[in-house]
């Protein structure tokens, strides 16, 4: 960007001595166009959207839904995440590729999670 901006003000400068017109005149012509002012920030930054309220309990303990629809128990950090818009609760992923798959059919998949879920914790394994 700034080699744009360096350009396009060169560029104006070269222009505005061409047509004869005084060097600073340009130059202030194409820097005055060229100043654009930063928008309002939000005070939390761009995390404001995806920062729950509150503290969140994961589903499943905190493994990963697909894995466990498959079968396997995968302790997940929940850095990777996703919250059901529907039920407004938290599923954590193992890999970004896990939750890929997840949401291509998410109520599938927490239903099969679901099944497998109880019966690993009735069976005590």
């Amino acid at each position: 960007m700034h080699r744009t901006v360096l350009g396009r003000t060169i560029a104006a400068l070269a222009f505005s001595l061409a047509l004869g017109a005084p060097a600073s005149a340009g130059a202030a012509l194409a820097t005055s166009a060229e100043v654009r002012r930063a928008p309002v920030r939000h005070p939390h930054g761009i995390w404001k959207a995806v920062v729950p309220p509150g503290h969140m309990k994961a589903e499943f303990g905190g493994h990963d839904p697909l894995g466990l629809a498959a079968g396997a128990r995968i302790q997940a950090d929940c850095s990777l995440n996703w919250i059901d818009p529907d039920t407004g609760k938290l599923y954590c992923f193992s890999s970004a590729t896990s939750q890929s798959i997840f949401q291509d059919w998410p109520q599938q998949n927490i239903e099969r999670a679901q099944r497998v879920w109880t019966d690993l914790t009735h069976s005590g394994s």
